[in-house]
């Protein structure tokens, strides 16, 4: 079977879970953390080298306060013991988005979870943080504009290999894989420029009921497609 290198995923439909097993949505956000370790160790096992997941968008902020408190204290948690889980994986694990909204001690906790496994070989494990495509995009021409005029680059045309370099994910292949699970079909403002030629797999279920059974559908259905990027097929 052809593996994925990359594969991105949203996770969707933890509150719907929590809400069909009659518990508080809260309960669907801490369940759906403990799947994510459970699909990292089984990427990594199938072989494939970079996952990125979305777990807090720009537009998560709108969410009812107690709601996004509670995705902050889980957030803190989760940092708190991904040392130790990234250690035992042998995973790297990196943070894209705008961070500087985010408070400054889960600031830190990342800077500081980052460069403890920048040197780990394993998955290379990239979690979406306060991330909206739209944004990463502004971010990157108005970094550029600014360097320009600073003179740190060249003042000219702009080239898709610049602006690549000024995104969250400089350095990251593009993902050839994108999943979204509990039937929903479409982006959320997720990787727009990254998965330009990515393929898409809607799984039907929740983000906490995705197993690594689900997993090997969506990799499979990959494996069913004819990948051209725009070329005719040869008779």
């Amino acid at each position: 079977m052809n593996i994925p290198k990359h594969v991105a995923i949203i996770l969707d439909g933890n509150g719907r879970w929590a809400k069909s097993k009659g518990m508080p949505r809260n309960y669907g956000h801490k369940q759906g953390a403990k799947n994510v370790e459970i699909i990292c160790e089984e990427s990594y096992k199938m072989g494939i080298e970079y996952l990125t997941v979305y777990a807090f968008s720009t537009e998560n902020w709108d969410r009812p306060k107690d709601e996004v408190d509670a995705l902050m204290m889980l957030l803190r948690n989760y940092l708190k013991t991904c040392i130790k889980t990234a250690d035992k994986n042998n995973m790297c694990v990196r943070i894209i988005g705008d961070k500087t909204r985010l408070d400054s001690d889960l600031q830190i906790a990342i800077a500081e979870l980052e460069e403890h496994t920048k040197v780990n070989t394993g998955l290379k494990f990239n979690i979406a943080l306060n991330y909206g495509s739209q944004d990463e995009m502004l971010r990157a021409m108005n970094s550029i504009v600014k360097d320009m005029e600073e003179g740190k680059i060249e003042k000219g045309p702009i080239t898709k290999e610049l602006f690549e370099d000024y995104l969250d994910t400089k350095g990251l292949p593009t993902p050839d894989l994108l999943i979204r699970t509990s039937g929903e079909q479409r982006l959320s403002n997720f990787l727009l420029w990254q998965l330009a030629y990515s393929e898409f797999y809607f799984a039907d279920v929740h983000w906490p009921d995705f197993s690594k059974e689900e997993l090997v559908k969506a990799v499979e259905s990959f494996n069913s497609r004819k990948r051209r990027f725009g070329k005719v097929d040869e008779e």
